[in-house]
């Protein structure tokens, strides 16, 4: 008896951790670096992996860098290459961080929560803390997360002719859309 009881304690505590982390892996990242002399170098990832966990507020993603499609075969090039992601060498994208005050946000409550998250981005070989905002929306028992922010290229080592000559913006903006 104490044998079963001990096992039901154990898939309930189970079940509960479980369901406090959610996960995607087909999140969407916008990367939008046009100006006003080239409005070609957009592209979109629609396969980027996500997790959030409500309980304590970790969020996590990564995006394949190849993954991000541009409708410029030159731009797609390179965007992949050696001075700029150089994704043969660097394949991924990552962010990790936690939300702030996630006790504020009701995961089983419909309602629309602004938030502010604290992590650490990592592009190329570069790791850099980062602090953005976003919305938290919860549907249904469903969880979407959008966010808007920019990121400065700079920072992680990427530059070049075309960001020196204003055809590629130095602050792209980037907007991560998830469902959980």
């Amino acid at each position: 008896m104490k044998k079963t009881i001990l096992l039901m304690a154990l898939v309930i505590t189970t079940g509960q951790i479980i369901a406090q982390k959610k996960t995607t892996t087909s999140a969407t990242v916008t990367f939008d670096a046009t100006t006003p002399k080239d409005a070609l170098p957009k592209a979109t990832n629609n396969s980027v992996i996500g997790s959030i966990n409500t309980k304590t507020g970790d969020v996590a993603f990564e995006a394949s860098v190849k993954n991000f499609a541009f409708t410029n075969p030159t731009i797609q090039e390179h965007f992949n290459g050696s001075k700029w992601f150089h994704s043969d060498k660097y394949p991924v994208f990552s962010f990790s961080g936690k939300i702030e005050k996630v006790n504020k946000v009701n995961f089983s409550k419909d309602g629309t929560y602004n938030v502010t998250v604290n992590g650490t981005m990592k592009i190329r070989e570069v790791s850099k803390e980062e602090k953005m905002k976003g919305t938290i929306t919860v549907t249904g028992g469903k969880i979407k997360i959008d966010s808007a922010f920019e990121v400065d290229l700079p920072d992680y080592s990427i530059s070049g002719a075309p960001i020196d000559a204003g055809k590629v913006a130095k602050e792209p903006k980037v907007s991560v859309s998830a469902e959980f």
